[in-house]
């Protein structure tokens, strides 16, 4: 038997303004995508805001319906819309934010497992990692230089 150990290494910045103004400005796109969230039954708003190599913002927020896990994730919303519209850019970075109608989040909320599965899909596809950078409602910002820090075993299309 062997014991394999994966370290993950982050960026955690004390809030919103010790980010480079244009990951700011990022934020504060992803931000406002937040504000356009449907999210009447988890009360969790979330959005997001991707870069692409071409300098166009996209962004997504969370969409849910009655017909619960139909619903989708602001950052597969922003990524798959971005695929759609601009199948040859790369996305460079992503910005998410999150708040709760019930409490308030101040922890920087990170993707679920399924939009990290998402993203790592597109890192695979375009052969580059991106940056990504959540936040809660507040607070503190964590960077990560690409997917794999938050999703080290990928599951992807080589092994398929």
């Amino acid at each position: 038997m062997k014991e394999v150990k994966i370290e993950t290494v982050l960026q955690v910045y004390d809030d919103i303004n010790e980010l480079p103004k244009a990951i700011q400005n990022l934020m504060h796109t992803a931000i406002e995508a937040r504000e356009n969230a449907y999210a009447p039954y988890s009360k969790f708003n979330v959005g997001a805001a991707l870069l692409l190599d071409n300098s166009i913002e996209v962004i997504g927020s969370n969409q849910e319906n009655a017909c619960f896990p139909s619903g989708l994730c602001a950052e597969r919303t922003a990524i798959y819309y971005a695929s759609a519209k601009y199948p040859k850019a790369k996305i460079l970075k992503m910005a998410i934010t999150a708040s709760s109608q019930n409490q308030v989040t101040d922890q920087p909320i990170p993707p679920c497992g399924a939009c990290r599965q998402s993203i790592a899909e597109y890192e695979v596809k375009q052969k580059q990692p991106i940056e990504i950078y959540f936040m809660g409602a507040k607070g503190k910002v964590v960077k990560s230089n690409s997917l794999a820090n938050l999703l080290p075993l990928l599951f992807e299309n080589s092994v398929l």
